[in-house]
């Protein structure tokens, strides 16, 4: 492409960089002219020196950095001496840190809550007010392409590092104004409060339904029309309604074992191939495909799977705590059920999506991790599945009703994590148009 070409691309007002097409009056300073103070948190081994949170001052790593947001899992602290003796990396409202190793340059902002805490092999930045506003530069950094130019400065072979001394010379896109780089930090802030909104509710919305599970798969809660009448009864599981029963699995369901196909039959297009990497906790992953020619549907009709169907994963079963089970839906197909995995299919007596919770509950995975014991990878048949107890209401009503309950709490939280990951996607639409000046705020 000649260089007059290239020209005609760019819009009137805006310039070619090294970070891509930006408004003319943008600048792209390095992050070492906009910094007062650069510098790696303490390196070296701090766990001598660890304290309690009583008496501690907080001890930020790596793994305790998101996006623009801190995780206090594990968070540690460390006695006052050694923090008086490692002020270097005492931090303050407002300064950036990047993780150096690992999920390397993944960028949040200390808030003024944190500020006065300590923090391990993270690269602490701190702006000059007057030039920069840290947040813009925050968000700039954990941007696709903020965050694929950082790739471009890692040094290391098996384990990626960032140095100060590139990253001091790491160039950003910057509005001229203050007030725009304010604009745009908080417009992105307003986003992630929506997400962040969301996620929460999301997390709220499970618990409960996780409160249902437990009081209505058990009988300890019996909906209108199916109250007790003759009390509750011992069991291996447990207390359980006297009216309802406790069966092996095997009584009720059939796990019926997909067919092993070939590798060697894999194709480049055409029926979907639902192997066990594609069954996750409550939802089918498409992450990795792979096709099955499309004369297999005729060829292998019992193996051909219909929206609705229940299947689980009979290979590492188990993720988190949690049955990788899953139901489909018609985005899912056409697809073929692989070996290792399971169509769960109820007899006359059970409703499918009554087991479909029944088999999520913990006392089922329990039950399943000490059958699987010893195994490696962790592996259950049909036979030592259909040992394990389920305890059953005796009326297909009771089971369809309290089924009913929680696919309606299903369709709530589905519907929420969609609107949430439409959020998730707007954001990264906005990112992208304002890190660059593509669309101006002020």
């Amino acid at each position: 492409m000649t260089s007059e070409c290239v020209a005609e691309s760019i819009p009137a007002g805006y310039k070619q960089t090294e970070m891509g097409v930006i408004p003319e009056d943008w600048q792209t300073p390095t992050l070492g002219s906009l910094t007062v103070l650069m510098t790696n948190g303490f390196v070296g081994t701090a766990t001598t020196h660890y304290a309690s949170n009583d008496n501690g001052i907080l001890y930020i790593q790596g793994y305790n950095v998101e996006e623009n947001s801190f995780n206090f899992h594990g968070i540690k602290f460390v006695t006052e001496d050694f923090h008086n003796a490692h002020m270097k990396s005492c931090l303050k409202g407002g300064d950036l840190l990047t993780v150096q190793t690992g999920d390397v340059g993944l960028t949040t902002i200390v808030p003024e809550s944190l500020a006065g805490s300590n923090c391990h092999a993270l690269i602490i930045s701190r702006f000059d007010k007057r030039k920069s506003f840290s947040a813009f530069i925050s968000y700039y950094l954990n941007s696709k392409p903020g965050r694929s130019r950082l790739k471009l400065i890692e040094t290391g072979t098996t384990m990626k590092h960032l140095n100060v001394g590139d990253m001091l010379h790491f160039t950003v896109p910057l509005p001229p104004a203050i007030a725009e780089q304010e604009a745009i930090a908080q417009a992105l802030s307003d986003a992630d409060a929506l997400i962040e909104s969301l996620e929460q509710l999301i997390a709220k919305k499970r618990q409960i339904k996780q409160g249902a599970m437990q009081e209505l798969l058990t009988g300890k809660r019996r909906l209108p029309g199916f109250e007790i009448k003759r009390g509750y009864k011992q069991t291996e599981l447990g207390l359980v309604p006297e009216d309802w029963e406790c069966v092996e699995s095997a009584v009720v369901v059939t796990y019926f074992g997909g067919n092993a196909f070939k590798s060697e039959a894999t194709v480049p297009n055409g029926v979907r191939w639902l192997k066990i990497a594609n069954v996750g906790k409550r939802k089918i992953m498409w992450n990795e495909i792979s096709f099955l020619p499309s004369s297999y549907i005729r060829e292998y009709q019992s193996y051909l799977l219909q929206k609705g169907d229940v299947v689980m994963a009979l290979t590492r079963p188990i993720l988190d705590g949690e049955l990788k089970i899953a139901k489909l839906t018609s985005n899912d197909l056409p697809c073929l059920l692989n070996q290792r995995v399971a169509k769960i299919v109820t007899k006359h007596t059970a409703n499918l999506n009554f087991i479909y919770y029944e088999l999520q509950m913990s006392r089922f995975v329990e039950a399943m991790n000490e059958a699987m014991a010893g195994t490696d990878p962790p592996n259950i048949g049909a036979k030592t599945l259909g040992k394990i107890l389920l305890p059953l209401p005796s009326t297909l009503a009771e089971q369809e009703a309290i089924a009913c309950i929680l696919s309606d709490m299903d369709a709530e939280i589905t519907m929420l994590e969609e609107e949430l990951e439409k959020s998730r996607s707007i954001k990264q639409g906005m990112m992208q148009e304002l890190l660059v000046g593509k669309i101006r705020l002020v």
